[in-house]
């Protein structure tokens, strides 16, 4: 009896049943009141050490490169062609400048030009218009004088319509609203 009764000793220290039933309860609640906050916080971890792996996997890149292994006469064949690129770069702006500035300085000249025409014209007692305004007036009615008008076309609207008559208009009329209070008594 004694053997038995230090066998049920043993098997009384050891649980029987050692399922983990004891802890859905606990984390259930914990899910129900900071489930949100779990479920950010695992995206924020995710997120930090996706980041992390790219900084360190482009570090781990660049590093030989500056590391001092390059040659010193490729390294200066490149600072070469990258001042000349950038020595073509800045002329191209500037003479796209250049073209720009000349181009507002003949605009500039064109307008005190046609001011000076105005101020002729009027003191001569013609109209305001400048010769070069005039030119183009005469062109535009012999253009439009070349074309003939087309007449076969039915007029849009009935030659008695008057939109503020209120007539005609059909279903949709406007109307004034009340005068005073809109609120009744």
């Amino acid at each position: 009896m004694e053997a038995q009764d230090g066998a049920r000793v043993r098997n009384e220290d050891v649980p029987q049943n050692q399922d983990l039933s004891f802890v859905l309860p606990s984390v259930a609640s914990f899910l129900s009141e900071y489930g949100w906050y779990a479920a950010f916080l695992c995206v924020g971890v995710y997120l930090l050490l996706q980041h992390l792996r790219k900084s360190r996997s482009t570090d781990s890149q660049s590093s030989p490169v500056s590391s001092g292994s390059q040659d010193p006469d490729s390294v200066e064949r490149r600072q070469a062609a990258l001042e000349a690129s950038r020595r073509r770069m800045q002329e191209e702006l500037d003479a796209r400048a250049e073209e720009f500035r000349e181009r507002q300085q003949r605009l500039e000249e064109d307008k005190r030009r046609q001011k000076i025409e105005m101020w002729e014209s009027l003191k001569e007692g013609k109209s305001y218009k400048g010769k070069a305004l005039a030119a183009q007036n005469t062109e535009e009615a012999a253009s439009s004088s070349s074309l003939r008008p087309n007449t076969d076309k039915k007029p849009l609207r009935s030659s008695g319509y008057n939109p503020l008559s209120g007539d005609g208009g059909g279903t949709c009329s406007w109307r004034p609203g009340r005068r005073g209070p809109s609120a009744g008594g």
